[in-house]
C-alpha cells in the first residue's frame, strides 16, 4: 500500500509541473524596442558630368611614303638611314647626276643652236621680203624662205621640250623628301642601280599621329568632327589629347561601326602602329542625377543605396553609371531630391534611424577623402 501510495503522489507532482509549464507559455513575452541609429543624409541631385564613347583603336603615320627612283641610274650616295628625321625638299639620295649633268648640258647646247639657226632664218625671211617687194627676190625665194623660218622655229620648240626633259631628269637624280618626317627603312645603299620604280627609302609623319578608331553604330550617332579625345598606352602613364578631325559618311556592313579618325600631337613618345585605350569626349557637360560614392553598397551583384522614409530605413536598388570627382551617376532608381543615407552599411530595411542632415558639398568631400 505504501508503495502504491508513493507511485500516485509522484503521478500527481508530474501533472502539477505540466500544467505550470503551459501555463507561462501563454504569458506574452515583452522586450525592449529596436534602438534607432543615428545617420547623415544627402539629397540626390543633378550634376554635370562628362559624357563620353569608350573605344580602342591604333596609331598610324599621318602621311606615309616609299620613295623610289623616278630615273634609271646607278645610287651614289643615299644620306639618310632609319630613324633619320627630313625635312620637306631635303635631298636624301643622288643617282647617276654625272650622267643627267651631262644630258642636260647637252640639251641646253641643242637649244641654243636652234634658237640661234631660228634667228638666222628670221634675218633671212625679211630680207627676202624686203627684196620681193622691189620686184628683185622671186615668189619661190620667198616659199622658201617662209619655209626656213617656220622649220627653225619649229626645232627651237622640240629642243626647248627636250631641254626641260634632261633638266627634269637631272632634278629628278636629286632624291628629295617631300614632306617633313622620319626614315622608316632604308631600302637601297649606294652602288646599287636602280631602274625607274625601284624603292630607296620608305618615309612616315608622325606629327600628329593619326588615331584611327572604330566606334559602335549605337553610340556613333553622338561622334561628330571637333570632338575632344583622350587617349592612353599600355605601359605609359601618360593621356595623350587630340581632336577628330574625319568622320566616315556611312556605317560599315561587315561589322556595323563607324570609322573615326583624330589628330594626335606627337612629341616623340608615341609610335605608329601602338594600339591605344580612347575616350571621345561627346558631352563636357552632362546634367544627370548622382550620388556620393559612399552613398551605394553592393550586395550579390546589386547596388543599392538607403533612404529615409518616416523614420525608418528602406532599401532601392538602382542602376549606376559614370564616375567623377566622388560622384556616381545613377541611371535608375532614384530621383533628383531624394534623401539617402551616407555609409550604410549595417543598415536593415524597416530599422529606425535618427538624420542628420548634411550638405552635398560637405558628402562629397567625405567622399573623395574616403576614396
Amino acid at each position: 500500500m505504501r508503495i502504491k501510495s508513493t507511485i500516485v503522489a509522484g503521478a500527481g507532482l508530474i501533472c502539477v509541473m505540466l500544467l505550470t509549464s503551459c501555463g507561462k507559455s501563454d504569458i506574452p513575452k515583452t522586450g525592449k524596442a529596436e534602438a534607432a541609429r543615428s545617420v547623415h543624409i544627402v539629397s540626390a541631385e543633378l550634376r554635370p558630368m562628362e559624357r563620353a564613347v569608350h573605344v580602342v583603336g591604333t596609331l598610324a603615320a599621318r602621311e606615309e611614303a616609299t620613295i623610289a627612283a623616278q630615273v634609271a641610274g646607278q645610287l651614289e650616295k643615299n644620306y639618310v638611314d632609319i630613324g633619320d628625321r627630313v625635312k620637306a625638299g631635303q635631298e636624301i639620295a643622288l643617282i647617276d647626276t654625272a650622267s643627267y649633268e651631262a644630258l642636260a648640258n647637252a640639251s641646253a647646247a641643242n637649244l641654243a643652236r636652234s634658237k640661234a639657226s631660228a634667228a638666222n632664218a628670221e634675218k633671212n625671211l625679211k630680207r627676202v621680203q624686203d627684196l620681193q617687194k622691189e620686184k628683185i627676190a622671186s615668189t619661190s625665194d620667198l616659199d622658201s624662205a617662209v619655209a626656213d623660218a617656220s622649220r627653225t622655229h619649229s626645232e627651237v620648240k622640240a629642243a626647248e621640250a627636250n631641254d626641260a626633259i634632261a633638266r627634269l631628269n637631272l632634278e629628278r637624280s636629286r632624291v628629295r623628301a617631300p614632306f617633313d618626317g622620319t626614315i622608316a627603312a632604308r631600302l637601297a645603299a649606294g652602288g646599287d642601280y636602280l631602274a625607274v620604280g625601284t624603292p630607296i627609302v620608305r618615309l612616315v609623319q608622325t606629327d600628329p599621329l593619326r588615331l584611327r578608331l572604330e566606334v559602335p553604330e549605337r553610340e556613333s550617332i553622338a561622334v561628330r568632327v571637333g570632338q575632344n579625345v583622350r587617349v592612353s598606352v599600355e605601359g605609359d602613364t601618360n593621356t595623350y589629347r587630340g581632336q577628330i578631325v574625319r568622320v566616315a559618311p556611312a556605317i560599315r556592313d561587315v561589322n556595323r561601326m563607324l570609322q573615326v579618325e583624330a589628330d594626335i600631337p606627337n612629341q616623340g613618345s608615341l609610335r605608329a602602329g601602338l594600339f591605344v585605350r580612347a575616350v571621345i569626349i561627346v558631352n563636357e557637360r552632362d546634367e544627370t542625377v548622382s550620388v556620393p560614392g559612399n552613398a551605394l553598397i553592393t550586395f550579390a551583384g546589386l547596388e543599392k543605396v538607403v533612404v529615409v522614409n518616416d523614420g525608418k530605413a528602406a532599401e532601392k536598388t538602382v542602376s549606376t553609371g559614370r564616375r567623377a570627382g566622388g560622384w556616381v551617376e545613377i541611371l535608375s532608381g532614384l530621383s533628383a531630391g531624394e534623401k539617402v543615407v551616407l555609409d550604410p552599411a549595417g543598415i536593415r530595411t524597416g530599422q529606425p534611424v535618427t538624420v542628420f542632415s548634411q550638405s552635398s558639398s560637405q558628402a562629397a568631400a567625405q567622399t573623395n577623402v574616403v576614396r
